[in-house]
């Protein structure tokens, strides 16, 4: 599976939310509502997640292996850096 698009919805500087994202997924399938985050280290991508009946939040789509989590992770990091780089201009 690879990531054919990445699309950066929305741009934020408050807090540590950087942006939220939609992805594609081989030409096939759309994901939304992705959150890049600013971790104490470095970014990180948060999948879409609702509140369960008990307060918690559950993921509603995630990747099931590492491979794929890198892969997209590293697409949204890449496209929102180019972005914040083009603005810089």
């Amino acid at each position: 599976m690879t990531v054919s698009d990445v699309r950066i919805r929305r741009t934020v500087q408050d807090g540590r939310l950087r942006a939220v994202v939609s992805i594609t997924l081989d030409n096939c399938i759309a994901v939304h509502d992705i959150r890049l985050v600013q971790g104490d280290d470095r970014l990180f991508v948060a999948m879409p997640s609702r509140r369960d009946d008990e307060g918690r939040y559950r993921d509603i789509i995630h990747p099931i292996n590492s491979d794929i989590r890198n892969q997209i992770e590293d697409r949204i990091i890449e496209a929102y850096q180019s972005l914040e780089a083009a603005a810089d201009i």
